[in-house]
């Protein structure tokens, strides 16, 4: 499953992205390190169910009228200080829980309500702007303490006549999510000594930032757009960065509102209706989350986890079926699965996706949309439904 990390300075909002984004119980609240231990959940991404294209929708719990969520994990992680790369907050226990994520979600309190330690201090009076780089650097600086811990040992290694720099540095990296692949990659784009007796720090802190950038790429959501001053959102789009505006506040108020059957709303819509009834200072809270729907076509919170998934990481959606035809599952089941691969997956690497045993047996693979026969180079699509044949049961 991937794994999506959220980060960012105390008090952001970070909790209460994850409650909404995963519906979990866990502390919110209105002052500095709510969060200690960091939570797993479940949360989805949003994408179109190929049931659309038939007839019927397909009924999966995870389809909703042809809005398809696909299941990732969500890591909310403790907040952040400065200085954590050094240990400072505990930040060196809080770093070492994103080493896992596939990416990251650094978010901002674009209303500029707390301060850099994440104490509440009057909206507008703290520059949001100054923490778009912050997750980013503290990542970096703290990668580049493990390199530099662990550079002896590279240097012993180098002594072998049979020496590959590149497996060295994967075998010290793999711990942080990097493959042999990514290093090889980022070696190719840095200029360094042959002999890592001849390395210097700045080729160890280019080292880091290169693979970090390769294994963690970060999005950045500007949280609480309600409250924040229209010109704190703009400048942080301005800096460069992918930036969504959002209110996870919102996406809350509205899941919430949903679960309890005064509001249709399903994550990631752009609007809602009420269909419940509701007080006038609860209604009143609605319209000034919608206000906000209407300027970022949502709540922001589905599409950060969206961007971060299919845009970030590149990702596809395949459907895998045993009945072509049908697109069901043995026991009937239209659409059963779906799986998150990157672009450029073949119908084996779906088949080992589903398992290593179909992946090992596998002969063939045929389009469902198509009723036609795919060669095993054949590089999946987004919505593909596919039938994979194997001597594996």
């Amino acid at each position: 499953m991937i794994s999506i990390a959220l980060a960012g300075k105390p008090n952001a909002g970070k909790s209460t992205f994850y409650k909404a984004a995963t519906m979990a119980d866990v502390d919110v609240a209105n002052y500095p390190f709510t969060t200690i231990d960091a939570n797993r959940g479940v949360s989805h991404v949003r994408t179109e169910c190929p049931c659309l294209e038939r007839d019927e929708r397909c009924g999966d719990e995870n389809c909703r009228a042809g809005k398809r969520y696909v299941p990732i994990e969500l890591l909310d992680v403790a907040g952040l200080v400065p200085g954590a790369h050094e240990g400072r907050g505990l930040g060196n226990q809080f770093l070492d829980e994103l080493t896992n994520a596939d990416a990251i979600v650094n978010v901002v309190d674009a209303s500029g309500g707390t301060n850099e330690e994440g104490e509440p201090v009057e909206i507008g009076t703290y520059d949001p702007v100054e923490e778009v780089d912050f997750i980013e650097e503290q990542l970096d600086q703290w990668l580049a303490s493990i390199v530099d811990r662990n550079w002896e040992t590279v240097e012993r290694q180098s002594r072998s006549p049979d020496f590959d720099i590149d497996d060295a540095l994967a075998e010290m990296l793999t711990g942080f999510g990097a493959s042999e692949a990514d290093v090889a990659a980022s070696l190719r784009e840095l200029d360094y000594p042959e002999d890592p007796i001849q390395w210097t720090d700045d080729h160890r802190v280019a080292l880091a930032r290169d693979v970090r950038a390769r294994t963690k790429p970060i999005i950045l959501v500007a949280n609480k757009a309600d409250v924040a001053p229209p010109e704190n959102i703009e400048r942080l789009q301005e800096t460069g960065k992918p930036v969504i505006p959002a209110t996870a506040e919102g996406e809350l108020a509205l899941r919430q509102a949903a679960d309890a059957g005064v509001v249709g709303y399903d994550p990631g819509d752009e609007d809602f209706e009420i269909v419940g009834d509701l007080s006038d200072e609860q209604e009143a809270g609605l319209e000034k989350i919608r206000g906000v729907m209407r300027e970022s076509g949502g709540t922001g919170v589905q599409t950060a986890l969206n961007e971060a998934v299919y845009g970030l990481l590149d990702r596809i959606t395949a459907y895998p079926v045993q009945n072509e035809t049908r697109w069901t599952d043995a026991k009937g089941n239209v659409l059963p699965d779906a799986f998150l691969l990157p672009r450029g997956s073949t119908p084996k690497d779906l088949a080992y996706a589903v398992h290593s045993d179909i992946g090992d047996g596998y002969l063939h693979a045929v389009n469902g949309k198509t009723n036609r026969e795919v060669s095993e180079s054949y590089e999946l699509e987004e919505g593909d439904v596919i039938k994979i044949v194997s001597t594996a049961k």
